[in-house]
């Protein structure tokens, strides 16, 4: 099937689905609440496809106009000028359809939980990943997402071990999923008295958030321990068996809450992390198989991969995937200039997605 016969049922089946939806003959509620949904997903791409034939019409008039020798001097070179332009547009509105018709990841639309720990490099990592982590609160500040601290492991002189956070908005992962990785810190600790330049390294992994309904969790496969949470003294010690540790059998992951004083609560964001890091293990293990026969892939969600290098002495961010790099690691730092590394990531998945496609 060509392009654009593809386009032409495309459009037509939006059209059906209008008709369909404005006539209300849907007498299923759910059935109604599907073809809402399917006519709401195809209406950017439908306007793009109306987009793209209005530009190829304009552009077949102007071609007449060309053609016919009565048109004067005057006319001819503003048709001429406007019939380029138009021309030059065309590969642009056809890419935009193309990315539009990718297969979107199912998971785009999650909520995530960011963990973030502290890898080599002793105090100074520590300190790093609680840089990532504002960097990633302030990022999502910046796009109106609410940002809530799971679990906090701090060292006491303001570093982290590890730590993990919901967030929550729209899109959250689609922006944030080519964050999973190591990232890599060159810079001279304040404890450094020589001035020497150390290099030390945070994990960040982006779990997509999922219900019960997502992921089944046997309770025979848990095992679940209760204990006294460990603070900084005083009354934020809890008094009581709070703390939570979830084992969970068959993978080996274990997760610990304790942030609240509630062992109710302890255990129910437990659990959210425990569903979230099961379904990701099975996510990552699919994309595995995927990634076997594609030539490239972005944004795996390794975390033995190292993935990015902040370089404060030279002020610059370098992200090894893509090979790009952005003299602005302060804006990044403060959740600014992030969109800039995070489209770009975008872009070169979407034009490996593009090429894959075009092969089969």
């Amino acid at each position: 099937m060509s392009f654009s016969v593809k386009l032409e049922r495309l459009l037509q089946h939006y059209h059906d689905l209008r008709d369909t939806l404005s006539t209300s003959t849907v007498s299923d509620p759910q059935e109604f609440a599907k073809l809402s949904k399917e006519y709401s997903d195809l209406t950017p791409i439908a306007e793009a496809i109306s987009l793209l034939k209005n530009t190829e019409q304009e552009i077949a008039s102007l071609e007449a106009l060309l053609a016919d020798p009565s048109t004067d001097k005057e006319m001819r070179d503003l048709a001429s000028l406007e019939f380029h332009e138009l021309k030059a547009k065309l590969p642009e509105l056809e890419l935009a359809i193309k990315i539009r018709l990718l297969p979107k990841d199912a998971d785009d639309e999650r909520n995530v939980i960011l963990e973030v720990r502290a890898g080599t490099g002793g105090e100074e990592a520590a300190l790093f990943a609680n840089a990532l982590l504002r960097m990633y609160q302030r990022y999502a500040a910046n796009k109106g997402w609410k940002y809530e601290i799971l679990d906090l492991s701090e060292t006491g002189i303001g570093g982290i071990r590890e730590a993990s956070a919901s967030i929550t908005g729209k899109g959250v992962y689609a922006r944030l999923k080519y964050e999973s990785g190591v990232h890599r810190v060159q810079r001279v600790p304040e404890t450094e008295a020589s001035g020497r330049i150390h290099t030390s390294a945070a994990t960040v992994a982006v779990l997509p958030e999922v219900e019960d309904v997502d992921i089944h969790i046997e309770e025979k496969d848990l095992v679940i321990d209760v204990y006294r949470a460990s603070g900084a003294g005083g009354q934020h010690v809890n008094t009581t068996d709070s703390a939570v540790r979830i084992t969970h059998v068959p993978s080996g992951i274990v997760v610990t809450q304790q942030d609240e004083r509630s062992q109710h609560k302890n255990k129910a964001k437990a659990m959210k992390i425990l569903r979230a890091r099961l379904y990701e293990a099975e996510r990552v293990r699919k994309d595995a198989v995927r990634a076997a026969n594609r030539k490239s892939q972005i944004g795996s969600g390794d975390r033995s991969e190292r993935i990015r290098t902040y370089n404060f002495p030279q002020g610059r961010v370098s992200d090894h995937r893509i090979n790009l790099t952005l003299y602005k690691i302060q804006q990044i730092m403060e959740g600014e200039a992030l969109d800039e590394m995070i489209d770009a990531l975008t872009a070169e998945d979407q034009a490996a997605k593009l090429a894959e496609a075009a092969e089969v």
